[in-house]
């Protein structure tokens, strides 16, 4: 066999083996046995790019280049559905629908709602061409790229008897166990939790690196068929053709006939749904044949031939066993309810946040309430109420603590903040590894051979004990008994390379409380050198944009602390970058000092990105939604249509791209 015809079968086979594991979920190769046929057919793509294949197997690992997404009009429109709690408002659709029919008879397919980001592909000969988010349901994001990595959703058509051409519509999902293992990275990066599935999987699909898409495992479920040559007028019976191409077709789907039936679904799957993988908020009715859906119609907004009910909130009852405290990089300490564990929302809940001491006194907790805890939209555990009535008699009242939980020492509350602050940000250890692990972020100085783990496992053993302790690291240190000396090369590869990271990363990889990365952008671009913005005063401090006298006065003592200043001397004396460069400053001026710009569009000379660092370079602000107070819209090409009808109705000045470039030339 010859390495094209290899190729080719590779492809059919890895191709397969995708739809039987993610689909059909009867995986008949070891998951080793799958790596290895991969890795074969990557190399022998490597030796022949002449037979690249967009489709190929080998695609769904993504790659670091960065696009910007291309607005593409639906060919068919994607409406949003009328929503009701009411099984009254069921009761009315279903007979609004009989009416709409002239009493003929009629079947209801219901269907699990599943609560993720709409997306609809298009394939051409069994292969996927296209693949565009909802949008504002005229037209949506090119997300082709992204979608590819998914393995739910087939590259190549597996089954036979499919259109030439076609479009088919679901949900993109992110499965309750990959929600939880994101969020507990992302909670010991001190990064902001994700509320909930729909807005992970949202923003993992919008990431402009698809290799963060690939390594994030979403899922999808296809609900619905459209195009010229579909297979026949039923809905449910067209989505069981589609489970036989090769879709992954949800199995809580069923075809009913009375309003009874549709109730009894909808009972069985309030409570049924805490048991699937994925999250669900609803159960969607359609009429099923497609030739009634067209006698029907639509309203302005919806179509009258389908309803979603949706579920009310989860919320189960348990008992609060004990508070415990937690302490971040910053020193914010965050009470824990510690709870007997419940299942709420396909997940087990023991611990849910308090937030600070208000929200504690907010219910009067004590420790032996029975509170309420809910996933209101199938968020984060929230405690939203006590049973009084409940309560032991012995139960104590919540105290907070006065002392840190780790180094003993007394907490202050900073004037116009919730939180209570441990002020050992140089002896408490939580802070000390919180501050290690932000500033090797990817945000920050980019030092990604290291994690959380092998932070914490280096303090342990007294080999870092503050950042710049990470610039005296040696491979003989750290690679063991020799076993480890490629990584641990690595390693200090790493930290070297970290020296070239710019100024304005260097500022947000201090750690500085409250300045975030746009703040740290600022500051950078306003002072230029360390040195300026470490004898800035309050006055000037404040004079930068978005800086206030909370931000402005942390920044003056965080460069009053002589273990700080000993830390920066250090950094400096290692080679990072402690200035700006000749070329960044002459790229700033205040030409859009003052001014708030909203960007919209896509463009060709610059990437949104770019042109946001533009504005920045210049002095200008860039915000997000447009208001009276936005000085004008940089379009590019398919502005949305809902910006544009609001910069009109406010009046706003829209400038496309070449007048902007002009505007800063003069």
């Amino acid at each position: 066999m010859n390495e094209k015809d290899r190729i080719e079968q590779l492809r059919r086979e890895l191709h397969e083996h995708n739809y039987r594991y993610y689909v059909l979920n009867q995986p008949t190769i070891s998951d080793q046995d799958f790596d290895f046929l991969m890795h074969e057919l990557q190399d022998l793509e490597k030796c022949h790019p002449e037979l690249a294949d967009p489709n190929s197997p080998t695609q769904r690992v993504g790659s670091d280049l960065n696009k910007e997404f291309r607005q593409v009009a639906h060919k068919y429109p994607m409406l949003s559905l009328a929503n009701t709690y009411s099984e009254q408002d069921v009761r009315d659709w279903y007979e609004s629908v009989r009416k709409g029919l002239g009493n003929e008879p009629f079947e209801v397919c219901c269907e699990m709602k599943y609560d993720g980001l709409s997306i609809s592909l298009t394939y051409i000969d069994g292969r996927l061409t296209q693949a565009v988010t909802r949008g504002d349901g005229v037209q949506g994001d090119d997300v082709t790229a992204n979608v590819k990595t998914i393995r739910a959703i087939p590259l190549v058509l597996p089954g036979k008897g499919y259109p030439h051409e076609f479009e088919i519509r679901g949900e993109i999902l992110m499965p309750w166990a990959v929600f939880e293992r994101l969020n507990k990275e992302r909670e010991a990066a001190e990064e902001p939790l994700f509320a909930n599935p729909r807005n992970a999987a949202s923003g993992t699909l919008k990431s402009l690196d698809t290799r963060v898409v690939a390594q994030r495992q979403l899922d999808a479920y296809l609900y619905y068929l459209l195009g010229e040559d579909i297979p026949g007028d039923g809905h449910f019976e067209n989505l069981e053709i589609a489970r036989s191409w090769g879709f992954k077709i949800s199995e809580g789907m069923k075809k009913v006939r009375t309003v009874e039936e549709i109730l009894d679904f909808i009972a069985y799957w309030d409570k049924e749904r805490k048991n699937l993988p994925v999250a669900t908020d609803g159960i969607v009715l359609k009429v099923n044949s497609l030739r009634q859906q067209r006698s029907l119609g639509f309203t302005a907004k919806s179509p009258r031939w389908a309803i979603a009910y949706k579920f009310k909130a989860e919320r189960e009852c348990t008992r609060l066993l004990e508070v415990t405290y937690q302490v971040g990089r910053t020193g914010a300490v965050t009470p824990v309810a510690n709870m007997e564990p419940v299942q709420l929302a396909g997940t087990t809940v023991r611990r849910a946040t308090l937030n600070n001491e208000d929200f504690i006194r907010s219910f009067d907790l004590h420790i032996g309430d029975y509170v309420y805890v809910e996933k209101g939209g199938e968020i984060i555990p929230k405690i939203v109420g006590v049973d009084i009535d409940q309560r032991p008699i012995i139960a104590q009242p919540v105290q907070f603590i006065q002392r840190c939980p780790e180094c003993g020492t007394r907490l202050v509350r900073y004037e116009g903040e919730s939180a209570w602050y441990c002020p050992n940000d140089t002896g408490c250890p939580p802070q000390i590894k919180g501050r290690i692990e932000h500033f090797i972020a990817r945000k920050a100085m980019n030092i990604d051979s290291l994690g959380p783990e092998t932070v914490d496992e280096y303090y342990r053993r007294g080999i870092i004990k503050n950042v710049a302790d990470l610039y005296d690291i040696e491979v003989q240190q750290i690679n063991g008994d020799g076993s480890r000396t490629k990584s641990a090369q690595k390693i200090v590869n790493s930290i070297k390379k970290s020296c070239e990271v710019p100024f304005e990363r260097v500022v947000f990889a201090l750690g500085i409380r409250f300045v975030g990365e746009t703040s740290a952008r600022l500051l950078a671009r306003h002072f230029k050198t360390m040195d300026a913005l470490m004898n800035a005063g309050l006055q000037e401090l404040q004079e930068v944009e978005g800086i206030g006298e909370i931000m402005a006065k942390s920044i003056i003592g965080y460069f009053h602390d002589e273990a700080n200043l000993q830390i920066i001397n250090r950094l400096r004396q290692y080679g990072l970058q402690m200035s700006l460069t000749e070329e960044q400053v002459s790229q700033t001026s205040d030409k859009l000092a003052g001014q708030s710009i909203v960007i919209s569009g896509v463009f060709s000379h610059h990437s949104r990105d770019e042109y946001k660092l533009i504005i920045e370079q210049n002095g200008g602000k860039n915000v997000g939604s447009i208001s009276g107070k936005t000085t004008f819209i940089l379009a590019g090409e398919n502005m949305g249509p809902s910006k544009l009808e609001k910069a009109q109705k406010l009046g706003v000045r829209i400038m496309n791209e070449e007048e902007f470039l002009a505007l800063l030339a003069q």
